[in-house]
C-alpha cells in the first residue's frame, strides 16, 4: 500500500524544483512510519519479565533468602520469590493450573512435593542433576529432588529432663504424665508429612488414634517450630515435637539455652528423616533458570550455606560433615519409609481438620 501510494503520488508531482522537493520529503514520512509499523519481535529486545525466574517457596525467607540472592548474585538471574506455607504454596499452584507463574517449587517437606508430582505438576528432572544425590532423596520418577536433609526430634527442657525421662515412641506421649506438657505446630508443612508418614507406617486409624490421644491429653498448640522451641527452654512446656535444627540455631545464639534434642530410641515416625527439595513446574516458562537453580541448591557453596547457617544435614554425594552438635543419621533408629509415599498431603490435612487439629 505504502509503495503504490508513493509512487502515484510522486509521479503526479514531477516537473518543478518544489516538486521534487516535496516527493523526496514525502518518501521521507512514509519510511519513517513504515519503521514504525515494523513488526516488534524485529525490532525490539524480548521483554525484561522473560528474564525472571519466579520460585515458590514453601521455606521460611529468613532461612533461605540468602542463598536465593547468592544464586542471583552469581548467575545474574532475576529471581522473584513467592513465600508461604509449604502445603499452601503447593495448593496455590494446583489450583493455578498451566496458568501459574511458577518456574520452581521450593519445599521444606516430600509431601507437598510428592502431591505436586501425583498431581503431574512436575517436570523430570535431568538424570545429571539426579545423580548428585543418593536415590533415597529423589523422587522415584525423578521429578523432585531433596536438597538438604532434617530429622524429627523431640526437643526437651534440659533442667526438668533427662534421656532417662523421655518416652521410647510419639504414642507414650499420650500417656497422663505428659498432659498439658507436649507442644505442636499442626499447620507446619513438616509436621504434616511426620503425620502422613504416621498414616503410611501405620495406618490411618492409628494416626487417627494417636492424633485424638495427644488432643485428649492437652496438647499445646503453636504456629511453627520457634516458638515450640522457645517455649520448651523456658520451661513453659517440657518437649515438643520439631526438626532438629531449630535447636541448633538457639544453641548458635546461646550455648547455655536450657533445651536439648532427643531422638526416639524406637523406630517410628518420630524419628523420620524428610527432606527439603525443589521441582520444576510442568508450565515453567523459564526452564532453564530453573534448573540452574535447582543445580545451584546442591552445588558446594549451597550446601554449605545449609550446612552452616541453617543446620540442616547436607545431602549431595560427597558432603560428610554434620552440622555441629546433630547427632550422625545411622545413629538414629531410621522407620523404613520411601519419601516418594509421602504425597497424600490432601488426606493429612482432612485427617487433621477431622480430629479439630486444623479449622
Amino acid at each position: 500500500m505504502n509503495g503504490y501510494l508513493s509512487q502515484t503520488l510522486c509521479g503526479s508531482l514531477r516537473g518543478t524544483v518544489a516538486s521534487r522537493l516535496l516527493c523526496g520529503f514525502f518518501l521521507f514520512l512514509m519510511a519513517g512510519l513504515a519503521a514504525c509499523t515494523m513488526p516488534v519481535s524485529e525490532t525490539a529486545a524480548p521483554a525484561p519479565e522473560s528474564q525472571v525466574l519466579v520460585v515458590y517457596s514453601g521455606r521460611n525467607e529468613n532461612l533461605v533468602a540468602p542463598v536465593i540472592e547468592s544464586f542471583a548474585a552469581e548467575t545474574g538471574i532475576k529471581v522473584e520469590v513467592r513465600y508461604g506455607g509449604t502445603s499452601a504454596m503447593a495448593a496455590t499452584i494446583l489450583e493455578e493450573g498451566s496458568n501459574s507463574p511458577a518456574d520452581v517449587f521450593y519445599g521444606q517437606d516430600a509431601g507437598a512435593l510428592g502431591a505436586l508430582a501425583k498431581a503431574g505438576r512436575l517436570q523430570a528432572l535431568p538424570e545429571d542433576v539426579q545423580s548428585l544425590v543418593d536415590p533415597a532423596w529423589v523422587a522415584a520418577d525423578g521429578s523432585w529432588i531433596g536438597t538438604s536433609l532434617r530429622a524429627r526430634v523431640l526437643v526437651y527442657n534440659t533442667d526438668e529432663l533427662t534421656v532417662e525421662d523421655l518416652p521410647a515412641n510419639i504414642h507414650d506421649l499420650t500417656n497422663e504424665q505428659w498432659r498439658g506438657r507436649v507442644g505442636w505446630a499442626p499447620t507446619n508443612g513438616s509436621f504434616q508429612a511426620f503425620v502422613t508418614a504416621l498414616r503410611v507406617l501405620e495406618g490411618e486409624e492409628e494416626a487417627k488414634a494417636w492424633l485424638e490421644g495427644m488432643i485428649a491429653n492437652d496438647v499445646q498448640v503453636y504456629p511453627k517450630n520457634t516458638p515450640i522451641v522457645a517455649a520448651t527452654g523456658a520451661g513453659e512446656i517440657s518437649v515438643g515435637l520439631v526438626n532438629h535444627y531449630y535447636l541448633l540455631r538457639f544453641l548458635a545464639e546461646d550455648p547455655e539455652f536450657k533445651a536439648a534434642n532427643y531422638h526416639f530410641a524406637e523406630s517410628g515416625p518420630g524419628s523420620m528423616v524428610n527432606v527439603a527439595g525443589a521441582g520444576i513446574v510442568d508450565s515453567c516458562s523459564n526452564c532453564e533458570a530453573a534448573e540452574a537453580f535447582v543445580r545451584y541448591l546442591l552445588s558446594q557453596e549451597a550446601q554449605d550455606y545449609f550446612l552452616s547457617t541453617t543446620h540442616e544435614y547436607p545431602v549431595a554425594d560427597g558432603q560428610v560433615e554434620l552440622p555441629s552438635g546433630a547427632v550422625p543419621l545411622d545413629m538414629v533408629a531410621l522407620p523404613e519409609i520411601d519419601l516418594s509415599d509421602l504425597e497424600d498431603l490432601e488426606g493429612t490435612l482432612a485427617l487433621l481438620r477431622a480430629v479439630g487439629a486444623l479449622e
